[in-house]
């Protein structure tokens, strides 16, 4: 947009381009780029300033994740926009008042609203959610609590009460403690047009009771059904149809026999099961998952997507009561399976997971954490046999090596390659990996690669590529890689470089003059970093394309910072940034010139507290001021 003549005169909107065309043509351009295209187009012209405030008040959807809006932001956006039915909206600098005012302006119009990070409202957002939004039909909440208790027997029934429409309600807590009974205050108020489920977090007891509630009210529906089909039911009969559920998600305490059995018995239709659990000690039986337990999911017919995950969060467990057997029996009651993710496995051999790889003709994801038994040979009949897999993610598998890569390279169709902490990679598989024409994300974080590997894969047309821990690689990788004339430069909008030693001023100088896609950059733990860099960033594309500017720069523990680099943040620099983490940097010795960033630059988060680029993990420990102190 250098020549702004060509759009109306810069301001004026006299005699140029924009003014001869059609305003339907117009409004039909601009309804197909994205918010942040909209906002920047409007600041052309008059003429273009006038067709972004029509096409925002028609826009049904909104959604404003991407940053995290102040109170002052949101309410300067809101009042562009009319009859919303899709809202999704990042809380974390928000406040109560804000959001109530925005469930007014949504009212009965809104049917899908997700509100992410709400670690400084109070719980009374529930109540005003059912209150305001009688007609929704998606609800997803995020919500930071010590007080579990009050959420499930305060505020979310009466929420319920008001919202009877509910087709999918996803409530996540992230709290310190499971609390139990809590499920029972619910179960009575849960709309029985939910068909999606997601709950965090639950005690397992709680959810085996209250899917004994669903299924009584499941057969009463069966028999109700069976009687009105009946040429002789003349009296109505008591009873509900029950729920219907398709997709049940859940964080809890433990996984057991008890919990999966219930939930194959009674939940017939269950298309989609994502189960996690967190325990505190060894878990012993008869509160643990065996291959009997497995075996029970072969009753749910319709079952495609299954994640069944044993987090190490409270305690280093695993399934230890799960060997090949219940593997074998998995894969023959459920070949139907599309997506499959597995963690914490560690009695499976390759057998097992093979058996899985195999059975399932149709599978597109798959994905597993921490195998300890998990090898080349799980994937040793991969080349030259028919192959649906779409993304494959082997996480933190030390036997994993350059085998297994260049087995899964037969797979064309291939668009997510994770392999995170797969330490045993190395070059000799990256010669394949760059054949796969249709990736689009890859992660080779820890992973024992070099620069001569990278030079290979500069030719993929990926976006988003992870390098973290690669510590054989250098400033001179980036180079080769970056400037080697692929088109890697040119899509790659999403680049992490950190804990990476090798890497200084000049891999930063390097992705300024030819990777002009980059809206996401981490370098995080990057010691020979320093404010050369900044420098670099700070002016980094400032006549180019508004719309590809730097939105999101991970800065945490760069030590190589001074504190003259704080003022980069402030105008013109880094137009367009949106969050920026430096956490364990100088550059947060200066709360006073923080304070004065925020009132200057009210869309811009500042983490300190070391979250991964966006804050989406730790957003609980933020409050509204933290992020800029």
């Amino acid at each position: 947009m250098s020549d702004k003549r060509a759009y109306g005169g810069g301001g004026g909107g006299g005699g140029g381009f924009l003014e001869k065309l059609p305003n339907s043509i117009l409004h039909e351009l601009l309804l197909k780029v994205d918010l942040d295209t909209l906002c920047s187009a409007a600041c052309v012209s008059k003429t273009l300033r006038f067709a972004v405030s029509q096409v925002l008040s028609s826009l049904s959807s909104l959604d404003l994740s991407a940053f995290s809006p102040d109170v002052q932001t949101l309410n300067h956006i809101l009042h562009r926009f009319r009859g919303l039915k899709t809202v999704t909206l990042d809380c974390l600098r928000l406040d109560d008042s804000s959001i109530s005012r925005l469930l007014n302006l949504l009212g009965a119009h809104v049917q899908e609203l997700t509100l992410l990070k709400c670690s400084s409202l109070s719980y009374g957002v529930l109540a005003s959610i059912g209150q305001s939004c009688p007609n929704l039909r998606v609800l997803a909440v995020e919500l930071a609590s010590w007080d579990l208790l009050k959420i499930f027997r305060g505020d979310l029934v009466p929420m319920l009460g008001g919202c009877s429409y509910l087709e999918s309600l996803c409530i996540k807590i992230r709290a310190t403690e499971f609390y139990p009974n809590g499920l029972q205050y619910i179960q009575h108020f849960l709309p029985k047009t939910v068909k999606v489920l997601k709950l965090q977090p639950v005690l397992e007891r709680d959810v085996v009771h209250f899917i004994h509630e669903l299924g009584v009210d499941h057969e009463l529906g069966v028999v109700r059904s069976f009687l009105e089909t009946s040429p002789n039911f003349r009296l109505p009969f008591p009873g509900s149809p029950g729920f219907a559920l398709r997709y049940l998600s859940l964080v809890l305490d433990i996984i057991s026999d008890e919990l999966i059995i219930s939930i194959a018995n009674t939940l017939s239709l269950l298309a989609e099961l994502d189960l996690e659990d967190r325990p505190s000690k060894e878990p012993f039986l008869p509160y643990d998952l065996t291959n009997s337990g497995l075996q029970s999911l072969g009753s749910c017919q319709q079952l495609t997507s299954l994640s069944l995950i044993r987090s190490r969060q409270n305690h280093p467990v695993s399934f230890k009561r799960i060997n090949d057997m219940g593997m074998f029996l998995l894969a023959e009651g459920c070949g139907g399976l599309e997506s499959v993710r597995l963690g914490g496995f560690s009695k499976v051999s390759d057998a097992g997971f093979a058996a899985i790889l195999h059975s399932c003709q149709n599978l597109k994801h798959f994905e597993v954490h921490n195998a300890s038994l998990l090898s080349d040979l799980a994937f040793h009949d991969m080349i030259g046999a028919p192959c649906s897999l779409v993304e494959v993610r082997l996480l933190s598998c030390s036997l994993i090596t350059s085998e297994t890569v260049t087995g899964l390279a037969s797979c064309s169709g291939l668009e997510m390659l994770d392999l995170c902490g797969c330490r045993s990679v190395a070059d000799a598989c990256l010669s394949s990996v760059s054949c796969l024409h249709n990736l689009n994300m890859l992660n080779l974080g820890g992973a024992d690669i070099t620069d001569n590997g990278l030079a290979v894969i500069g030719n993929l047309s990926i976006t988003r590529l992870c390098l973290r821990g690669c510590k054989r690689v250098t400033d001179k990788g980036i180079a080769r890689m970056l400037c080697g004339g692929g088109t890697m430069s040119k899509t790659l909008s999403a680049l992490d470089v950190g804990s990476m030693p090798g890497i200084s001023d000049k891999t930063i100088l390097t992705i300024a003059e030819v990777a002009l896609g980059i809206t996401e950059l981490c370098i995080r733990y990057c010691f020979h970093v320093t404010d050369a860099s900044m420098k670099i960033l700070a002016s980094w594309r400032s006549s180019q394309d508004t719309s590809k500017l730097l939105r999101r720069l991970d800065l945490f523990h760069c030590n190589g910072l001074s504190i003259e680099s704080l003022g980069l943040l402030k105008k013109p620099s880094f137009c367009g940034l949106q969050w920026i983490g430096f956490g364990r940097t100088r550059l947060t010795s200066k709360p006073d010139v923080l304070a004065e960033i925020r009132e200057e630059r009210p869309w811009l988060t500042v983490c300190v507290d070391g979250c991964e680029v966006g804050c989406h993990d730790g957003w609980q420990f933020h409050n509204s001021d933290k992020n800029l102190t």
